[in-house]
């Protein structure tokens, strides 16, 4: 095909030495069509969006660079390699392995691409009702990365000449080595991929540990390190093997929140005890944001102090946190408006002296403050 583009240059222009304008007809083609085919790409991407699809916006947007610059450096690498015939250069040898090498690079991006984009369609709930644990894309989706990053390293080691035999015989006795040498480094990728099989939790979940003074919500999970935003937002870095040797509640995961408080009245109120315990909980049961399905109970419980005290057990609906004591609030303002109701008031600690019989050498001052003068005055 080369040849007759040349033989036809030569009949149309009558230079006998030619390449320089099959340089430049190649170059400029090479740029034309790459502008083409990016502008083709932008229209594909146009039209997509109008469609939520987790793969068709994934695959357009991801091949749209890599055939562009395929097309590229095909053409410049052509050109080059043209040039370099022209002038009896040896690089002309390199440029079919220059090209087979882009479009191995250019492959691998495209893959990886792919694969982010769609890692982030798969957890977004505008393309699905239903999306995807991001824990687990995010897992999957970085194997997936690595195995086209190792299968593309290895392909162009193939390429050049390379036995990928010997390669992997001495990656597996290199590995040996490695492994004694960063064995912590290994156990935090081993931490990690527990965390990606057993999913104690997820990005996105609030974590605490009763262990250490671990307790936020998790940002990220690595392959080393897994990321904590404390409540004061402060970010707290975890080597993932440290999970496997501690305890960790993860209250985003809890169905129900618990209300438990004791509350007393006072000794004079005991009467109305029993009439205010059943009115609570009745006003319990009748809330709409208490899940009475869950254990409920409110019950004088004992005799305090300075109080009679009677306590309130029972879950709500919600597990959000702001909600949850918005609800708590309402729930014990509707107590203490019960208590007031019948006429009894919400103890607080007081302390009674009672003297049986007042002491002969205060019985003067006890006179004077009853209004009468001492005898002798």
């Amino acid at each position: 095909m080369l040849k007759r583009f040349e033989t036809w240059l030569l009949e149309i222009t009558g230079i006998s030495n030619v390449w320089w304008i099959e340089l430049f007809v190649i170059v400029f083609a090479a740029l034309l069509l790459g502008t083409a085919v990016n502008r083709l790409f932008v229209i594909l991407e146009r039209h997509s969006k109008k469609t939520l699809n987790v793969w068709d916006d994934a695959l357009i947007e991801a091949g749209r660079r890599p055939a562009v610059w395929l097309i590229w450096i095909v053409g410049v690498n052509f050109a080059a390699g043209l040039a370099a015939r022209a002038m009896d250069s040896h690089w002309y040898d390199l440029v079919e392995p220059v090209n087979r090498l882009a479009v191995i690079f250019l492959g691998a991006l495209f893959l990886i691409n792919f694969i982010k984009r769609a890692e982030l369609n798969l957890a977004n709930p505008e393309y699905l009702s239903d999306p995807y644990d991001e824990t687990t894309v995010s897992a999957i989706g970085k194997l997936l990365r690595v195995s086209v990053i190792i299968t593309a390293i290895l392909i162009a080691m193939q390429m050049f000449g390379f036995s990928i035999s010997g390669v992997l015989a001495f990656g597996g006795i290199g590995g040996i080595a490695v492994g004694f040498a960063a064995k912590d480094l290994l156990a935090n990728f081993f931490g990690g991929l527990m965390i990606y099989l057993d999913r104690p939790f997820s990005v996105g979940d609030w974590v605490r540990s009763p262990d250490r003074e671990i307790e936020g919500t998790v940002e990220d999970i690595g392959w080393r390190l897994t990321r904590i935003r404390t409540f004061d937002k402060r970010p707290l870095y975890i080597p993932n093997s440290v999970f496997n040797n501690i305890s960790l509640e993860n209250p985003s995961r809890m169905l129900n929140r618990r209300i438990y408080e004791t509350i007393g009245v006072r000794y004079d109120d005991i009467d109305t005890v029993d009439k205010i315990t059943v009115d609570v909980k009745n006003m319990l049961q009748n809330h709409a944001d208490i899940d009475t399905e869950q254990t409920l109970i409110v019950n004088f419980n004992r005799f305090g102090p300075s109080s009679l005290d009677f306590f309130v057990y029972t879950f709500t609906r919600t597990t959000n946190w702001i909600e949850y004591h918005r609800i708590k609030q309402d729930v014990l303002l509707r107590i203490a408006e019960i208590i007031t109701r019948h006429d009894a008031e919400i103890a607080y600690p007081t302390s009674t002296i009672h003297l049986a019989e007042v002491p002969p050498e205060f019985r003067g001052i006890a006179t004077c403050e009853g209004g009468s003068e001492p005898a002798g005055a």
